[in-house]
């Protein structure tokens, strides 16, 4: 009579034999799949080699020579690299990594490189200040081509689509747009007071994705610009890879609530409540990295209460240059380059 510890000990064996096998199958179905996978390989090359042999005979030519033979193996090499990497690429534009559309030849846009895009923040209710500004220092029409001729500039408007998708705002704005030719119209972005960072983040997704620039800058649509001085401060910054150009400052943080500046995540600043350096939101430039970096990055960003402090803080740990530049401190009325228009 076998003892209990006899019959463990068969168990035990018993069990081990089955995981042993159970290895075994599963390291023979890995070994026939594989295999099988390497003779659909070859039969695909057989048939590539034999739809070639077979022109090659209509053709007058008896045999297909061993270069031939290499060529059909590295053209059926490159292809397979190919759509690798075109799945790849399609993953990383559905992640957000790369933009959705790459500017080409065929678009409306120019395809020449510029000194700058520049945006100018508006909103619905703003055509007062948007036609002042037309007259001002943002000539339309053929004026328009001549200056981006010139200069090397391209302004344009930018909004975004009202809560109420398709509501009279939106069809306001598309009727204005259609007259002047002179909006970017972020249709992905809700305008409201409170998605302004995300509306600059959408802005320079955009402009990235439709002109090839050396700059990329934000005005308000309160904010008047002496264009020739802005590119001729700008053009002193073109060998500078990654620079932040504005009227720096930092400021208090204002916890409370009722407060007209209330910063909902204060907390993330630390005891001393004040913003790191960053610059003011009327007027601002960054190089065209900065804008890629935005771009390809946009959807780990974070936003602030500000669009000014959000654009800061997203230079934060990177290798930026911040440039204070006391021209663009438009509400000293400097006037250089900008000053802030008196309603």
């Amino acid at each position: 009579m076998r003892s209990r510890g006899s019959k463990i000990r068969l168990s035990g064996n018993s069990f081990g034999s089955r995981v042993s096998a159970l290895m075994l199958a599963m390291i023979a179905t890995m070994a026939t799949v594989y295999v099988a996978a390497r003779l659909f390989q070859d039969a695909e090359s057989r048939t590539y080699l034999i739809e070639v042999l077979e022109r090659k005979t209509d053709q007058g030519q008896s045999d297909v020579s061993l270069d031939d033979t290499l060529k059909v193996i590295a053209c059926r090499e490159q292809s397979k690299k190919l759509s690798v990497l075109e799945t790849e690429l399609a993953a990383a534009r559905q992640e957000g990594f790369v933009p959705k559309h790459l500017p080409g030849n065929n678009e409306k846009h120019p395809t020449k490189k510029v000194l700058v895009v520049l945006g100018v923040m508006t909103t619905f209710g703003r055509r007062k200040n948007r036609d002042a500004i037309r007259k001002a220092w943002m000539p339309a029409g053929t004026a328009t081509r001549e200056l981006v001729d010139k200069n090397d500039f391209i302004v344009q408007f930018v909004i975004g689509r009202s809560a109420n998708r398709g509501d009279s705002l939106d069809k306001e704005i598309n009727k204005e747009s259609s007259h002047t030719n002179d909006f970017i119209i972020l249709d992905n972005q809700v305008e409201a007071p409170e998605e302004k960072a995300r509306k600059i983040k959408s802005f320079f997704i955009y402009a990235v994705s439709n002109w090839d620039a050396e700059f990329y800058a934000k005005v308000n649509d309160d904010v008047y610009v002496n264009l020739d001085a802005l590119g001729g401060v700008l053009a002193s910054y073109v060998d500078k890879p990654r620079v932040y150009i504005g009227c720096m400052k930092s400021g208090k943080i204002f916890s409370e609530q009722t407060h007209k500046w209330h910063e909902p995540d204060w907390w993330r600043f630390g005891d001393g409540k004040s913003y790191f350096r960053h610059a003011s939101g009327e007027a601002y430039v960054i190089s065209k990295s900065l804008a890629q970096f935005i771009s390809i990055n946009s959807f780990m960003l974070r936003t602030y209460a500000h669009d000014d402090v959000s654009i800061g803080s997203w230079f934060i740990g990177l290798d930026v240059q911040h440039l204070d530049e006391t021209k663009l401190c438009c509400s000293s009325r400097s006037p250089d380059i900008c000053h802030v228009a008196s309603e």
